[in-house]
């Protein structure tokens, strides 16, 4: 596989993330049911096919699993309640934990990444440090399970 073609699977997942985030975010502030979310952002967004499935998959499982989710983030997050945590961040954390937990495909230093660079994109300055810290925490945790 040539470089532009790992580079375009890249930027699709990275779009996919982005995309996720904002259904995420949405449904965060409206508490919208995940159907509905999905469908009034494909109403308002164009994407190609492989990152709409790709960002469905993420915000479904993030739903699905989210208690969970929310549980590891806070094992991590000492002194961070996820309600004191900006919407932006939480919701980063959560598609990272998810993607650690259930796509095996990714390895999670790319994970981290993605998060890392969406969090200064999207969220506040201090967004990065803060996402890296408490995902480097969850990353150790579960590789400490894991062995």
């Amino acid at each position: 596989m040539g470089h532009s073609c790992i580079r375009s699977a890249l930027g699709t997942r990275r779009r996919a993330r982005e995309f996720a985030l904002q259904v995420l975010y949405q449904i965060d502030v409206t508490h919208r049911e995940v159907d509905k979310a999905l469908k009034l952002f494909w109403d308002n967004f164009v994407s190609d096919e492989e990152a709409r499935d790709f960002c469905e998959r993420l915000v479904r499982g993030v739903v699905e699993h989210r208690d969970e989710i929310n549980r590891l983030i806070e094992s991590q997050a000492e002194h961070w309640k996820m309600s004191r945590m900006t919407r932006i961040d939480r919701n980063i954390l959560r598609l990272a934990v998810y993607e650690f937990l259930y796509c095996e495909d990714i390895p999670p230093k790319v994970t981290m990444n993605e998060a890392v660079d969406i969090g200064k994109k999207f969220g506040t300055e201090e967004s990065g440090a803060f996402i890296n810290g408490i995902l480097d925490g969850i990353s150790q945790h579960l590789g400490a399970k894991a062995s």
